[in-house]
C-alpha cells in the first residue's frame, strides 16, 4: 500500500531527479501551521497590551511622590468675635514635573529660572534627572508666576491646584492665629489648636469638606487687637526696647480680647518667624515681674486675715539676710501703713508682709492664683513658670517684690484679674465665652474683702502713685507698675530693666484689665527715666484711651478715682 502511494506521488524532474509530490505538500502544511501559531501568539500579546492600556486609561494616574490628600484638604475660617476673617483658605497653583518626560533638564531649568530666579539649580537638576514619576518644583505660586511658566511651554511640567492659608490682618494677630505649613497643617497658635481638636483626623479621612466646616470664632476683637499692636509697636520704637507686649482681658469671663507681642511676623510671608527675637512674650516668655508682684503680696496679707488696711510695717531700715540686704528704691525710712507700702512700692514693706504670712502660706497663695503653675488655655505656646525648689526666708522676701520666680505676663494678668473680679480665678480663653460659662469653671481664690481692698489700692496708686500715667478721664483707671532689673546670663543687670504695668477699669466695678510689658526699654528723651511708669504705663493708658469705647465701657465724669477711696480714708 505504501509502495503504491509513493509510486503515485512521484515523478521525474527535468534534471532526472525524482520528486516526491506528497512530501512537498506535507511540508507546506506544517509551515502554514507554524505561521498561524506565530500569528496567534502575537495577537494574544497585543490583546493583553491593548487591554492593559484600556484599563489604565480609566484609572487615576499614579503620581508617585506627589501630594497626599491632606495637602489640598480644607480648613475652617478663623474669625474674630464680630465675624471678621482672621484666616481663610485660598486656591493657589503648585508646579510639578514628570522627570521621565523631561528631554533636556538643563534647558528646562534655564527657562524656569527666568520666572523663578531663586530656584536652586543643583537641587532642581537632581530632581529632573531622578527618573521619578512626579516631583514638586515650587509650591504656592502667584497667578502671574503660573501664567509665565505656562508660556514657557516646557514639556513634562504641570500645575496642581492646592489650598493655602491667607491671613487678612497680617502681623496684627500673628501670634494668636498662628501658622500652617506648606501642606496646610496647623503648626502654631490657634491654627495648631484647631488641628488638635480633630481637624487633622477629618483631613486624613477625606471628610474635611469646606462647606461642612464652620468658622472658629475667637474671643479676639480685631479692632482692639489693631490698637494694641499699634501701641506696642510704637512703644518698641519710641523706647528703643528689644521687645514689648500687651494683653486686654475681660475679667468677668477670662476672654482674651486682644494680645500682641513685638517683634512679630507676617504669617503670609513668615520668612523670619523662627528668628530668636520673634517670641510671643505674653504667653511663652518667662520673666521676673518686679513690683507688679506686690499686688499678690498685699492681697495675700489681706486675705490671710493677719493684716488690714490699718496694719503697719517697719520700713525704717534695710532687712539683712546673711550677706544680702533688702533696700527700698526711694525709701521713706519710716514705718508704713499697708496702703503706703503699696503706694510707695516698698520692697522692705512687701518683705514684711510676706514674713507675716510665712513661707508656706506665701508659696500656697501664689499657686492658688495660678501664678506658678503652667497655664491651661487653647494657645499651645505657653511656658511653665519657675520657682525655687526649696523656699527659704530670703526667697520669700525677694519673691514678695517680684524677684526670684519667673512667670508669663499673661498669667500675671490672670492672677491680677482674680483680685478685681470678685475673687475668682478664671483660666484665660481665646474662644468666645459667656459670663455664665466662665463662672462654671471659675475657682474662688480670695475673699470679697480682699477684692475690695485691692480695688482701693489700685485706685489710690492711680491717683497719687506710679499709675498716674495710665489715667484716662471718665474711665476710672487703677493699676500698679513693676520695674525689675533684667536677668542676663543669670545675673541682674544694673543698666536694663524688664518693665510691667497692670491696669483695671472702671475701678468701681472692673470689667477689663490691661497688662503691658517693655523689655529693656531706654528713656524716651535725655534726662527722662526708664522706669515702668514712663513706658509700660504710658502704653497701657493709650490702649485704654483708644479702646474703652470699643469695649462698650461708657465714660462717667461724675466721679473719678478719688471717689473710690472714701471708704478707706
Amino acid at each position: 500500500m505504501i509502495g503504491k502511494l509513493l509510486k503515485r506521488r512521484t515523478r521525474t524532474g527535468e534534471d532526472g531527479s525524482i520528486v516526491v509530490e506528497g512530501a512537498r505538500k506535507a511540508t507546506g502544511g506544517k509551515g502554514k501551521a507554524r505561521i498561524a501559531m506565530t500569528m496567534a501568539v502575537f495577537f494574544g500579546i497585543f490583546s493583553v497590551i491593548s487591554g492593559r492600556l484600556v484599563y489604565l486609561g480609566f484609572q487615576t494616574p499614579d503620581l508617585s511622590g506627589g501630594p497626599q490628600s491632606r495637602v489640598t484638604a480644607s480648613r475652617p475660617d478663623i474669625v474674630d468675635r464680630n465675624g471678621e476673617v482672621l484666616a481663610t483658605d485660598i486656591k493657589t497653583a503648585s508646579l510639578f514635573a514628570e522627570p521621565r518626560r523631561i528631554v533636556d533638564a538643563d534647558e528646562a531649568i534655564e527657562k524656569l529660572s527666568t520666572v523663578l530666579p531663586e530656584i536652586d539649580y543643583e537641587q532642581t537638576y537632581h530632581k529632573l534627572k531622578s527618573g521619578a514619576g512626579f516631583v514638586w518644583l515650587q509650591r504656592q505660586l502667584t497667578p502671574k508666576q503660573q501664567a509665565d511658566i505656562m508660556q514657557l511651554g516646557i514639556p513634562g511640567f504641570g500645575f496642581r491646584t492646592e489650598k493655602r492659608r491667607f491671613y487678612p490682618s497680617g502681623e496684627t494677630s500673628s501670634y494668636i492665629v498662628g501658622l500652617t505649613n506648606i501642606d496646610n497643617q496647623g503648626i502654631s497658635g490657634m491654627e495648631k489648636y484647631v488641628d488638635e481638636q480633630g481637624l487633622s483626623d477629618l483631613q486624613a479621612s477625606g471628610l474635611a469638606v469646606a462647606k461642612d466646616l464652620k468658622p472658629v470664632k475667637l474671643s479676639i476683637d480685631l479692632r482692639v487687637q489693631h490698637v494694641v499692636r499699634d501701641e506696642i509697636a510704637a512703644g518698641l520704637e519710641r523706647y528703643r526696647a528689644i521687645g514689648a507686649g500687651a494683653v486686654v482681658l475681660n475679667v468677668k469671663t477670662g476672654e482674651v480680647v486682644a494680645m500682641a507681642s513685638v517683634p512679630d511676623f507676617d504669617p503670609n510671608n513668615p520668612y523670619n518667624a523662627q528668628e530668636k527675637d520673634r517670641l510671643n512674650r505674653m504667653s511663652a516668655g518667662l520673666y521676673e515681674m518686679g513690683s507688679t508682684f506686690k499686688s499678690f503680696t498685699s492681697a495675700m496679707a489681706l486675705d490671710s486675715g493677719k493684716a488690714t488696711m490699718a496694719s503697719r510695717f517697719d520700713a525704717s531700715h534695710p532687712i539683712r539676710v546673711g550677706h544680702q540686704a533688702i533696700h527700698d528704691f526711694h525709701g521713706k525710712n519710716r514705718v508704713l501703713s499697708l496702703p503706703e507700702v503699696f503706694l510707695y512700692s516698698s520692697n522692705i514693706g512687701s518683705a514684711r508682709e510676706a514674713e507675716l504670712v510665712g513661707i508656706e502660706g506665701h508659696r500656697e497663695f501664689l499657686h492658688r492664683l495660678g501664678i506658678l503653675d503652667r497655664m491651661q488655655t487653647e494657645l499651645p505656646e505657653v511656658a511653665r513658670p519657675t520657682e525655687p525648689k526649696i523656699w527659704k526666708q530670703v526667697n520669700s522676701f525677694t519673691i514678695a517684690f517680684g524677684h526670684g520666680v519667673s512667670t508669663t505676663p499673661l498669667q500675671a494678668a490672670v492672677g491680677c484679674a482674680a483680685l478685681m473680679n470678685g475673687g475668682y480665678l478664671i483660666e484665660p480663653t481665646f474662644l468666645v465665652r459667656s459670663e455664665q460659662d466662665a463662672m462654671a469653671v471659675a475657682k474662688k481664690v480670695v475673699g470679697e474683702k480682699t477684692v475690695e481692698g485691692m480695688r482701693y489700692l489700685y485706685s489710690l496708686n492711680a491717683e497719687k502713685g506710679s499709675a498716674r500715667n495710665a489715667r484716662v478721664p471718665g474711665y476710672r483707671v487703677g493699676g500698679k507698675t513693676g520695674t525689675a532689673e533684667k536677668v542676663i546670663n543669670g545675673r541682674y543687670s544694673k543698666d536694663l530693666n524688664f518693665n510691667t504695668f497692670v491696669a483695671a477699669f472702671p475701678m468701681d466695678d472692673p470689667q477689663y484689665l490691661v497688662f503691658t510689658i517693655a523689655d529693656a526699654p531706654h528713656p524716651e528723651k535725655p534726662g527722662m527715666t526708664d522706669v515702668a511708669a514712663a513706658n509700660a504705663g504710658v502704653m497701657a493708658g493709650n490702649i485704654i484711651r483708644r479702646t474703652a469705647a470699643m469695649l462698650g465701657v461708657k465714660p462717667d465724669f461724675s466721679h473719678e478715682n478719688g471717689a473710690t477711696l472714701v471708704s478707706y480714708q
